[in-house]
């Protein structure tokens, strides 16, 4: 009888002994904890973000639930969602050999994105991103500047992630054109260069309007319709900021002959000048159909505009004339 009670106890504790084993083992990295945890656990907060590199800083911070960039700005709801979204979900794909990170990262001269992430004021996370599209996933990351490398992805997300660690304002900001309303507009002026004969002019001067062609007044046209055409500016968005491009490209667009150029004056005296050029999809020189070139005189960067959002601004003088 003592046997038998010996071995069910000494049963029991080796069960209790590889419980124990299995437990911590699901707790352990493969990769040790404090190289390979680099996304933020369900328990924390995020309630702000910090990058830094290059001489440069950027900071997004949520407070009583509006996210802003550098405390200043407005920011992009689907930026924030996305960034978001990687700090709470990045996974390991597979570490990174040192010679591959000394010949994809260390000889190419990539300068690593500092990141900090906060729970109020609390510091939860910091790691380093080395942007670089060598690999499918395009990102490698670091705990430290002397802790091991690894290249990082969101399941489900087969795009680059490595895009949304930018210390670039305009990335986080809204993609909009224009937001106004129909009594901020004071002006609008539209050039067609392949039919300079349907540009337009409409003035508004306390809600009274006027159209012209580019030489003189215009009558018989439909003021229903010049206030249908006003109230489209109330929201026109851009689908991307066109940051990939080199500068020696975003030139070479811009001092090309443009398709439209759309300016409008605003009942403050402000005013924006929307260009727009043709896009090319490939070296062969095949047209976009669907997107254009884009710039405004108030940013420095192209952008990518789709034309079922512009369409509704690009309409011809005849437009305004009962059919």
């Amino acid at each position: 009888m003592n046997k038998i009670v010996t071995r069910n106890i000494f049963l029991s504790a080796l069960l209790i002994l590889l419980l124990v084993l299995v437990i911590l083992a699901k707790g352990r990295s493969p990769f040790g904890k404090r190289e390979s945890q680099f996304a933020v656990g369900s328990q924390n907060e995020i309630t702000r973000i910090e990058f830094s590199g290059e001489g440069k800083k950027l900071m997004l911070e949520n407070k009583a639930g509006e996210w802003t960039v550098n405390g200043k700005h407005e920011t992009r709801k689907s930026g924030i969602s996305f960034i978001l979204r990687i700090l709470t979900e990045i996974k390991i794909k597979s570490p990174l050999a040192p010679d591959l990170f000394k010949s994809e990262i260390t000889e190419e001269n990539i300068e690593p994105v500092k990141v900090k992430v906060f729970d109020k004021n609390r510091l939860i996370r910091t790691f380093l991103v080395f942007k670089t599209g060598t690999n499918k996933y395009g990102n490698v990351m670091k705990r430290s500047i002397g802790s091991k490398p690894f290249i990082i992805y969101v399941p489900g997300f087969e795009g680059d992630i490595g895009s949304a660690f930018t210390l670039n304002e305009l990335f986080w900001q809204p993609y909009t054109v224009f937001n106004l309303l129909p009594s901020e507009i004071s002006e609008i002026t539209l050039e067609n260069a392949s039919d300079p004969a349907s540009s337009f002019l409409i003035t508004n001067k306390r809600n009274i309007y006027t159209l012209s062609d580019t030489k003189s007044l215009l009558a018989g046209w439909d003021t229903a319709q010049v206030r249908r055409y006003i109230s489209y500016f109330t929201w026109i968005p851009f689908e991307r900021w066109a940051l990939e491009l080199p500068l020696a490209e975003s030139k070479k667009i811009e001092s090309g002959d443009p398709l439209f150029r759309l300016t409008v004056k605003r009942t403050d005296g402000g005013e924006t000048i929307l260009t727009l050029w043709k896009r090319t999809i490939d070296n062969s020189g095949t047209t976009d159909s669907d997107r254009l070139w884009a710039k405004t005189g108030e940013k420095d960067e192209l952008f990518v505009i789709r034309y079922f959002d512009i369409d509704p601004l690009l309409k011809k003088k005849s437009y305004f004339f009962a059919q």
